[in-house]
């Protein structure tokens, strides 16, 4: 049988929508990855239309974190009703976002260019490059899990 998309997604909280969500630097949740093959971020901008961040993605050495390293990552944006755009990797500099509301930003990291750090977690951070509000937040979805379960472990300890 074929597995569902809701099999191969598990849906964890980065960041809950707010209405400053992007002041100063911000980070997501820090997931637990190597039981995934990629970790997808949805930065979503709501309304602010002259806020803007730094997009970055560092991978992690425990959930705390203790240490961390920003690593390449791939993403596309979605400013125009459904119309994405080309897919673009970013180095671990990162990309800063376009001022506008209505926006997604899918960024996703591949866990085996995580390997080089040694480390199983990342998250997403974003440092606020011009100073105002954002309403948004970020939703994070871990896909294909290297084992299945009918209801995932969490990601998030």
């Amino acid at each position: 049988m074929t597995r569902t998309l809701l099999q191969n997604l598990h849906a964890i909280k980065g960041i809950d929508a707010v209405a400053d969500a992007f002041a100063g630097t911000v980070s997501s949740d820090v997931v637990r990855a190597d039981n995934y093959e990629s970790i997808l971020f949805v930065v979503h901008k709501g309304v602010g239309t002259t806020g803007t961040s730094t997009i970055t993605v560092e991978a992690c050495d425990d959930v705390v974190p203790t240490t961390t390293a920003a690593v390449p990552f791939f993403y596309r944006t979605v400013t125009s009703g459904d119309v994405p755009s080309a897919l673009t990797k970013a180095t671990t500099s990162g990309f800063t976002t376009t001022a506008g509301s209505s926006q997604l930003y899918l960024v996703e990291v591949r866990v085996g260019d995580l390997a080089s750090t040694g480390y199983n977690f990342v998250r997403l951070k974003a440092t606020e490059v011009v100073d105002a509000a954002v309403l948004g937040g970020i939703l994070i979805l871990a896909g294909n899990p290297r084992n299945a379960q009918p209801i995932p472990a969490t990601a998030i300890s």
